[in-house]
């Protein structure tokens, strides 16, 4: 049986490196998501494309104490630095949920030397909230 021949333009004969480093980006969006389990923090370019993100369950925390404000320190820290390594200075904060992270993230996200241009709340709230279930009938 013969032998393969090996393409030029397989992924397999050449080397790919990391392109995490290689962007540079100014301005971005950090988005808190803020539950009562835990903190998710995911930075995006302007466009929406993910750069960097964290939670608090990857940072090793597991349980109830994901949903404390330590861990979302912790998980804010994580997803920064390495934003903060591509070159971002600018970035916007859209803040989701009722958790106890909320206020912790933004205060590790003010410190972290990235020059903040506002801080929204997006947390979804109820105009007219769900259907009611039916009377009870005995």
């Amino acid at each position: 049986m013969a032998k393969p021949i090996p393409r030029i333009g397989s992924r397999k004969n050449r080397h790919i490196g990391s392109r995490k480093n290689m962007r540079r980006i100014p301005k971005g969006i950090i988005h808190v998501q803020a539950s009562f389990n835990n903190t998710i923090i995911t930075i995006t370019d302007v466009r929406g494309r993910v750069i960097s993100w964290s939670s608090a369950g990857t940072c090793g925390f597991k349980g109830t104490r994901r949903g404390t404000p330590f861990a979302a320190q912790t998980a804010a820290g994580n997803a920064i630095r390495t934003v903060v390594e591509q070159g971002m200075e600018r970035a916007e904060v859209m803040i989701k949920g009722p958790g106890l992270g909320r206020d912790a993230a933004l205060r590790v996200i003010g410190r972290s030397g990235i020059r903040l241009s506002f801080i929204r709340d997006v947390t979804p709230m109820p105009h007219n909230g769900c259907r009611s279930p039916k009377k009870r009938r005995v």
